[in-house]
């Protein structure tokens, strides 16, 4: 039988770091903050993102097949926590933040962030309450030099 006290204490042991993923439906955008997120291939450049299957950032990412990765700074966390809201309450989170659209995908992408990644969906697996998307990096750049922001430098938990 599972132990689900020791599952949750053992899963939430898994270092993540946390991102802002912004994604696009045509002229509309969005982004959530990703802490399940990590490079899968070299060759080519994969990074696998899950995301929540019931969340609207899922289904603009069903619709274009893209999303973009913007890397946090350890002193960003209030960044972060803004983006955790889902859109259907808070509305535009883009509305004070300044971004540019990616090059490649058009995705939001954080200005102020350590750099980002811009990928196209290659596969997913459709399983649990997450979509394990995995994407190919097409583009990528870097803004500044800095240690990036994790979950375990934060209160919160996310997992288990």
């Amino acid at each position: 039988m599972l132990d689900e006290q020791a599952k949750k204490t053992m899963l939430r042991k898994i270092p993540h770091g946390l991102y802002i993923c912004g994604v696009k439906d045509g002229e509309e955008v969005n982004g959530f903050t990703a802490s399940w997120l990590m490079q899968s291939s070299f060759k080519p450049p994969l990074v696998v993102n899950c995301v929540k299957g019931d969340s609207i950032s899922h289904q603009m990412i069903e619709k274009s097949g893209v999303f973009a990765i913007s890397f946090l700074e350890d002193t960003q966390k209030n960044l972060a926590e803004k983006f955790f809201k889902p859109m259907r309450r808070v509305g535009n989170k883009f509305e004070d933040v300044e971004f540019s659209l990616g090059k490649e995908t058009g995705c939001p992408i954080i200005t102020d962030s350590l750099g980002y990644i811009e990928c196209q969906v290659v596969g997913k697996v459709d399983k649990g309450d997450h979509t394990v998307y995995v994407g190919e990096v097409i583009a990528a750049g870097v803004h500044r030099e800095g240690k990036q922001l994790n979950l375990e430098s934060t209160s919160w938990n996310y997992g288990g």
